[in-house]
C-alpha cells in the first residue's frame, strides 16, 4: 500500500482531471501539469513524504533557516491535490481538542500556552505567505458560530465559560440574537459567539503558491510520485567510512516506485494517508469531510442574509458543520456525516457521496431560506487525519533520522504552519518556545483493530447524527453524558 503524499490516490494525471478535484484547485489561476517525477534513486539532507501544507511549510522554514539544505519533497499526485486543496479555507486559532481537555493532561499553563500559539499562527499564515508574494486571499474577518435553536444553548454558553476561566474572554464573545443579525442572518438562530482569531483563505492559491516559493529557494519537487515505504536510520550498523555509512544504512531511506530518497531526516506530512503506512496505520482515523458550493450570489441575495463581514461560520452541533464566503461572492457548507470505511481505506469514490452530500445542500437552504432555487456548482470531499486523543503530533527522533507532523482533525490549514516551524527547529536543532509545546514528540494511543475501529467510529457517527435530530425536531439539547459523546469528547 502506498501512501505518496497529502494525497495518496491515484488520479487521471492531465492538468484537467486535477482541476476536478476541487473549486479551489479548479480557481488556483495557473496550469496543473505535474512537475517531473522522481527518476532514479537521489541523496538529499531532507527528505519530504507530501507537498502539502505540512510538506511545504516545512521545506519552507527550514530553507529559511539554512539556505544551503538539499530539499527534496516527494508527492504522489501534484501539490495541494489532498487536503490542503480541499478543506473549507479557514485559518483558525482554534485546535479540535479543548482548552479543558488540553489542562486536564498538561496543565492550565500548557492549555493557554497552546491557545496563545495557535492565536499567533493565524496571523503568522498571513505574514509568511505574504513576504513570498502569495496572493492566498487571506481575510481575517472572525469567525461566528451560531445556536440554531435552544438545545444549541448550552454548548454555547460551555464554550463562553472556558474561554472565560482560562482568561481568553476577548477571544470568544457572545452575541444575542439583535448582534448576530447585524452580522449574519441564520433561520432559527437565538445568539452565538464571535471568536476574532479567525481568517478565510483561497487554500487552492496558498498551497500552489507555497510550492513556487521552496522551488524558488532551492527545494525539488518529484509530482507523480507514489511513495511505498520508509526505512529509518540504523545506527551504529556500519563501519565508519564504508559506503553503507556513506549513503546506506547511515542514511534514512524513503521508498518510492521510482527509486530511494536517501536523506539525513525524512519528513513524513502526509495527514490521514498516513494511516496507508504500515508503521503508522492505526495512528489515524481517515474521517471524510464533504463540501457542497454555491454559484455567485447576487447582490440582493447578500443583502437578504448579511455576512458583510466575511467570517468563518459554524454552529454547535455535535455533528461538525463549517461555512465560508468565498473571495468571488459563492457559500461554502461542509460538514462531517460520510461514512467511515472499514479498515481505514481511503479512495477516489469515497470524496464524494451522494447521501451526504444531499444533506449539506438541505442544510444551507434550512439556514438560509431566502436563497431558495440556487445553483449548486461544485461538491467534493477528502479525509482528514483523526488520532486517538485528538491531539496533534509534531515528531522528530534524530537518530533514526524520522521526523513527522499529523493528526489536525480538520483544523490543518494553520496547525500545519505552526507545525511546519517546529519541524524546521526541531530538525536544524533550535530550541525555541514553539518547540516547548506539548505536541512535540507526542504520540497518540493507536486506535483500535478492526472490526472494532469500524464499529466504534460507525457508532460515533450514526449517534451524533441522531441526538443532532433530536436536538432539531425537540429542542433536546445534548446531555454529554450518552456514550457516544463521552467516547468523543475533546
Amino acid at each position: 500500500m502506498s501512501a505518496g503524499s497529502d494525497a495518496g490516490v491515484a488520479n487521471g494525471g492531465d492538468a484537467a482531471s486535477y482541476a476536478g478535484t476541487s473549486f479551489w484547485l479548479e480557481d488556483a489561476g495557473e496550469d496543473l501539469v505535474p512537475r517531473a517525477p522522481l527518476d532514479g534513486s537521489i541523496d538529499a539532507d531532507v527528505a519530504i513524504l507530501g507537498a502539502g501544507f505540512t510538506g511545504l511549510w516545512t521545506a519552507l522554514e527550514l530553507l529559511k533557516r539554512e539556505p544551503s539544505l538539499r530539499v527534496a519533497i516527494v508527492e504522489r499526485e501534484i501539490a495541494g491535490f489532498g487536503a490542503s486543496g480541499r478543506n473549507g479555507g479557514w485559518c483558525s486559532g482554534e485546535l479540535n481538542v479543548s482548552m479543558g481537555r488540553l489542562a486536564e493532561r498538561h496543565g492550565a499553563e500548557t492549555a493557554k500556552a497552546v491557545r496563545r500559539a495557535m492565536h499567533d499562527t493565524v496571523d503568522e499564515v498571513a505574514r509568511s505567505s505574504a513576504a513570498e508574494g502569495i496572493d492566498a486571499r487571506f481575510h481575517k474577518g472572525g469567525a461566528v458560530v451560531v445556536a440554531r435553536g435552544t438545545a444549541e444553548l448550552p454548548a454555547m454558553w460551555a464554550e463562553v465559560e472556558e474561554y472565560e476561566r482560562f482568561g481568553f474572554a476577548e477571544h470568544c464573545v457572545p452575541l444575542d440574537r439583535p448582534a448576530l443579525d447585524a452580522r449574519l442572518r441564520v433561520a432559527g438562530a437565538v445568539g452565538g459567539v464571535f471568536m476574532p482569531d479567525c481568517a478565510v483563505v483561497h487554500p487552492g492559491r496558498l498551497v500552489r503558491g507555497l510550492a513556487r516559493a521552496v522551488e524558488a529557494r532551492g527545494a525539488t519537487i518529484h509530482e507523480r510520485t507514489a511513495a511505498t515505504g520508509y526505512m529509518p536510520k540504523q545506527p551504529g550498523s556500519a563501519p565508519a567510512g564504508s559506503r553503507e555509512a556513506r549513503g546506506g544504512s547511515g542514511k534514512a531511506v524513503l521508498r518510492t516506485a521510482r527509486g530511494d530518497v536517501r536523506a539525513d531526516t525524512i519528513v513524513l506530512a502526509g495527514e490521514a494517508y498516513l494511516a496507508q503506512l504500515p508503521r503508522l496505520r492505526r495512528q489515524l482515523l481517515p474521517i471524510y469531510s464533504l463540501i457542497v458550493l454555491t454559484e455567485p450570489l447576487s447582490d440582493a441575495q447578500w443583502v437578504s442574509i448579511g455576512w458583510e463581514g466575511r467570517e468563518c461560520v459554524s454552529s454547535f452541533r455535535l455533528t461538525i458543520d463549517y461555512l465560508a464566503r468565498t473571495p468571488d461572492g459563492r457559500i461554502l457548507f461542509g460538514g462531517r456525516g460520510a461514512p467511515y470505511h472499514f479498515g481505514s481505506r481511503i479512495g477516489p469514490a469515497f470524496d464524494r457521496d451522494a447521501a451526504t452530500h444531499a444533506m449539506l445542500r438541505r442544510m444551507l437552504l434550512r439556514w438560509f431560506p431566502s436563497l431558495r432555487g440556487i445553483r449548486f456548482t461544485h461538491e467534493w470531499g477528502g479525509p482528514l487525519g483523526m488520532p486517538r486523543d485528538w491531539e496533534p503530533t509534531f515528531s522528530h527522533d534524530p537518530e533514526h533520522g524520522i521526523a513527522s507532523a499529523r493528526g489536525y482533525t480538520g483544523h490543518g490549514v494553520t496547525t500545519s504552519n505552526l507545525a511546519g516551524r517546529v519541524l524546521a527547529d526541531l530538525i536544524t536543532g533550535r530550541r525555541t518556545e514553539i518547540t516547548e509545546l506539548p505536541f512535540v514528540n507526542h504520540r497518540s494511543p493507536d486506535w483500535e483493530r478492526e472490526p472494532l475501529r469500524w464499529l466504534g467510529a460507525r457508532y460515533v457517527q450514526l449517534s451524533m447524527l441522531r441526538l443532532d435530530r433530536l436536538a432539531e425536531r425537540d429542542g433536546r439539547a445534548p446531555t454529554g453524558r450518552s456514550l457516544a459523546e463521552r467516547l468523543a469528547r475533546h
